[in-house]
Order: structure tokens, then sequence, then C-alpha cells
């Protein structure tokens, strides 16, 4: 296998359009002003903007080649070295008919060479930190490449696949969904080995409508795997059941389940798994990371790998991690999603962690439908019967929150006013939670200088 121009338009049923220096590239980006030596870019069209008039823009910065529409091939190919802005001598142009779906046929021709062991995790929350956890499971004994962050969607999981080293022996895929056929979408490129379904709770219910049509988005990953190929799901989820296929490898994961945490103690699990122990010790103690764990074990030994040891995982971020503010204040920073599941155990962990006061920073959780406000209602009584000495909520749509929380409240209108709030009533020994949906941007409640580590 040579990933040059003609290996290209082979994989997407394209043309070259000028062949370049005969190398290869290494991976493929979207944006131009990432393109650079060894590097595809990849011209997609947009609502605002077509990628493809940036062609010629992303072999002057030195692109290794360009794969664009046709209407956008011939401008890129026909630019002269040495006059002003132009690309460099050597880029290789190849033209498509649909950009987005040759840059699917490409990663799917070189999953398919790479004949790596490919595992698909998505689920309604928690999915990107159990990726981080299986991929410090796989690394112990494959050369693993996984997701970066939450590079999940139609465009983010082909460039993952696309920027894995030729000697991968296992990809670990993260798969996102707004919608019906999204999944499926992902699955046609990935091809996974093993699929893993975290769970199933109330996300994106303003498109979808119900709950039983989300666990059927998710579960096109398992309608779409190989037969003879291996699932992961919740032990006794319902909501799965109907899914589920004869003709896969299934386990199930968390009390009962195939892969069951028999005990947890100064962070180390010891994991029954159908009549086996696995002891693994771990640098978190979060109750939803320990079931993020049985699941990424499950799907860990059912792509060929038995963890033990330690598990050095690095989270991806603004998930869960602790920071620490002026007077040693602790701050759980998990401002990345929000979700009804993920709320209540964000506010289960910040109540069971030992603190003078505990202080919920909550944005709103989006894309619940008509009934938001009751599932906003619903997390303030949560917090009320935990006993959060504080909520401050952040933005019109989060003061539902306030309605069933008879403690301390502070209603605030923006992340930063959040933020200066902080600064004046956290005290020494305080432990703080801020969390909600990616769009209320409550990382901005943190400012960098707050942070001293």
């Amino acid at each position: 296998m040579k990933r040059d121009a003609h290996w290209i338009a082979e994989a997407t049923g394209g043309r070259v359009v000028r062949e370049g220096d005969g190398s290869e590239f290494d991976k493929a980006t979207i944006d131009s002003r990432e393109a650079g030596p060894a590097t595809l870019f990849v011209g997609l069209p947009g609502a605002t903007a077509d990628g493809g008039t940036y062609a010629p823009q992303a072999l002057q910065n030195g692109a290794w080649g360009v794969l664009v529409a046709e209407d956008h091939a011939q401008q890129a190919a026909s630019c002269q070295e040495g006059a002003s802005r132009e690309p460099r001598a050597g880029g290789a142009v190849i033209a498509v008919r649909e950009p987005l779906q040759a840059l699917h046929a490409l990663a799917r021709s070189y999953r398919r060479e790479l004949q790596a062991t490919v595992i698909g995790v998505t689920g309604s929350t928690g999915k990107t930190s159990t990726k981080d956890i299986l991929t410090a499971l796989m690394r112990q004994q494959k050369r693993t490449h996984a997701s970066r962050e939450n590079w999940n969607t139609e465009i983010g999981l082909p460039l993952t696949i696309l920027e894995a080293p030729p000697e991968t022996e296992a990809l670990v895929l993260e798969m996102a969904m707004r919608g019906e056929g999204q999944i499926a979408e992902l699955v046609a490129v990935a091809e996974p080995d093993v699929g893993l379904i975290v769970n199933v709770g109330p996300v994106h219910l303003e498109i979808l409508g119900t709950i039983e049509k989300v666990a059927a988005a998710k579960a096109e990953l398992i309608r779409d795997l190989r037969p003879g190929a291996a699932c992961v799901v919740p032990y006794a989820e319902r909501l799965l059941a109907e899914h589920l296929r004869d003709d896969l490898v299934t386990r199930t994961f968390g009390e009962g389940g195939d892969f069951d945490l028999e005990s947890f103690t100064d962070g180390k699990a010891t994991i029954l798994a159908r009549g086996e122990r696995i002891e693994l010790e771990l640098p978190y103690d979060q109750p939803h990371n320990l079931q993020n764990t049985l699941a990424a074990t499950a799907a860990a030994v059912l792509a060929g790998v038995h963890p033990s040891g330690r598990v050095d995982v690095q989270f991806s971020s603004l998930r869960g991690e602790i920071v620490e503010i002026a007077g040693g204040v602790k701050v759980i920073n998990d401002c990345y999603n929000a979700n009804p599941m993920s709320m209540r155990a964000a506010l289960d962990y910040l109540a069971d962690s030992p603190a003078e006061r505990r202080i919920a920073i909550l944005g709103t959780m989006a894309e619940l439908g008509p009934d938001g406000e009751r599932y906003h209602r619903e997390i303030g009584a949560h917090a009320a019967k935990l006993g959060i000495d504080v909520l401050v909520t952040v933005g019109e749509a989060a003061l539902p929150y306030t309605a069933a929380f008879d403690g301390e409240r502070h209603p605030v209108a923006t992340p930063e006013e959040a933020g200066a709030l902080l600064a004046e009533i956290a005290r020494p020994g305080d432990r703080v939670l801020v969390k909600g949906s990616r769009s209320v941007g409550l990382e901005r409640v943190l400012e960098p200088d707050m942070a001293t580590h």
C-alpha cells in the first residue's frame, strides 16, 4: 500500500488531475490553515462556505495535495509555481464528485488495509471518557490509535482513521449522533469488529422525540455490525433488548452483567469477568467512570486484550478534571456537555466528595425538547435531596433548576458572572462542580489565571 495520488483516486473513484511528486501523505485535514507537508487537504462544501475554494491556499501553505470537487480541481491544478500566492510545485490534485463521500471511502479503504481491530464506542453520556479508558486498556498490549478529544462525527471519524500510523493494531473510534442514520453512516466507514453502547438516556429529544428513538439510533451500531462481530451493552437495558442479534457475540456490563465490579478500594478495582477476576489500579474514583471502566474492559477483552495493573488514562479536556483555584478550593471541571444522566452522576460525585461546602454551577441541558423544563426541575430537586449547599445557575434557560432547590441560590446571566461570583463566595475546603451543555460555554467560569493546577 502506497498512499499516493493514484491510491486516493482508486479508493474514491476520483481522477488524478496532478500527480504531485509521488510521495505519500500521512494525515488529512479539512482546514487549509493546517495543511502542511504530508497532509492531504479535503475541500468540503459547507453551509456558509465551500472548502474547495481554499485548495490553492492549502497548496500554498505546503499541503501534500488536495482532494476537491471537479469544479475546484482545475483551478488548483492550474496555479503555476513562482506566481504570487501560488501552490508549491508538486502538490497533488485529485478530483471527485462528492468530497465528503470520497473522504469516507478513503478512510474505509485505509481501515481495511490496516487490518487493525476496530472498536466503535457510542452512548448518550460518558462515551468520550469510556473511549479514553478503553484506549488506555488497549495500549497495554496493542499499538492503539484513538479518536482525539471528540473527533466523533462524519468528519472527525474518517480523519482519525486516516492519521493512524501504518503499524496500528487497534483503532478505538468514538461515534456521535444527533439523529437517525448518523451512527449507521459512521459504522459504514469504520466497519467495527466490536461495538460498545455505554448507555441510553434522554438526549437529543428535541430531534428524536422519545428515548425509544434515541435507543434505536444508538442501536444502529448493533444492527450494522458484520455477522460474527461482538457487541457490549449495559446489563438488562430494556431499551436495547429488541435490537440485540443472535449472530453477534454479546457481553453485558454492570451489576449482574458479564463484567461486574466486585470491589473498589483505594484505587484498586476487582472486576468479575465471566468467572475470572481482572485487577486494575485506577487513577480515578467517580462512580460513573467505574461503570465506564466495566464497559471498556468488556470491549477490550472482546478485542483480544486482557488488561491488568495500572491504567494510565489521559481523559479528554473538560470532562471531570479536578483543578484548584485560589484558597485551596477544588473544582470539578465537567463543562463539556450535560444531560439528565450525566448531570445526576456529576452531582452524586460532588455530594460524595469530602468538602466543607459543595457548590454546583450549572448551565442548561440543551436539546431536551418540550420536557426540558421538567428535566431541569428534577435535577434541581436531586441537588436539594443530595444536600448541595449552594446552587449557581447560568443563563435564563437554567432557572428551572431553582424551582425545587431550597438552599442558597444565585442566578447569573453569564459564565463570566459565575466566575466572579465564585471568586467572592468560595472558601477554603469547598468543592465546586461546573457543568452544562457545551453551548453555554462554562469553561469561561474558570479563567486561566484562576486555576493553580
